[in-house]
């Protein structure tokens, strides 16, 4: 009886999983930047299965990890939520709507290609999608800076100096990012053993 209600605990769980991620990723334009504060937004603050810190590191994963972010971080939602199972759910899930999509536009593309109404539409999603990536900037910061590490802090306005002004290339930053965290974690290991 247990093990019975257990396995229908699980499968309400992944359905639950797939139906939010599948939505989460039919109705949004504009990448893995648009659908991580609906994936936050959903299970950190509607579902609470993740903590909030947990989820800017699987963003910061996502990020880093070879490609897209939205695939990336629906692995690492699902992983959190219900292992490898859960893991396949959410990229079934993630990847299903972008794949009925584009073979749908591909059979009418000429159509589309030349229609006044569906590149104005494709306009505007320019502008709303700035708008979400904008956003999730300042929602990142703002955890970051309320934490006052100065540390993060610093590294934060190097890496906007360095993306925009210096117009370095951004995998350089993130390795460069990615160095420092493993030097800090090091340096954090050292001092607590001593």
């Amino acid at each position: 009886m247990y093990n019975v209600k257990r396995m229908e605990v699980a499968e309400l769980v992944l359905i639950r999983l797939f139906g939010s991620l599948f939505y989460i990723s039919a109705f949004t334009f504009g990448g893995g930047y648009v659908i991580v504060p609906l994936m936050q937004k959903r299970f950190v603050e509607e579902l609470q299965w993740i903590d909030e810190n947990e989820m800017l590191d699987m963003i910061a994963i996502a990020q880093s990890a070879p490609g897209p972010v939205a695939v990336n971080a629906s692995i690492l939602v699902g992983y959190k939520v219900a292992n490898i199972i859960g893991s396949l759910v959410a990229v079934v899930a993630t990847v299903l709507p972008p794949l009925i999509i584009i073979s749908v536009v591909s059979m009418f593309y000429e159509q589309f290609k030349t229609n006044v109404l569906v590149n104005l539409f494709l306009q505007g999603m320019k502008a709303a999608v700035c708008a979400v990536i904008f956003d999730v900037v300042i929602r990142l910061a703002r955890n970051i800076i309320g934490q006052r590490d100065m540390m993060n802090i610093s590294l934060i306005m190097a890496c906007f100096i360095a993306a925009t002004l210096l117009n370095l290339n951004v995998a350089i930053i993130i390795l460069a990012c990615a160095t420092v965290g493993v030097l800090r974690f090091l340096f954090k290991g050292k001092r607590g053993k001593n």
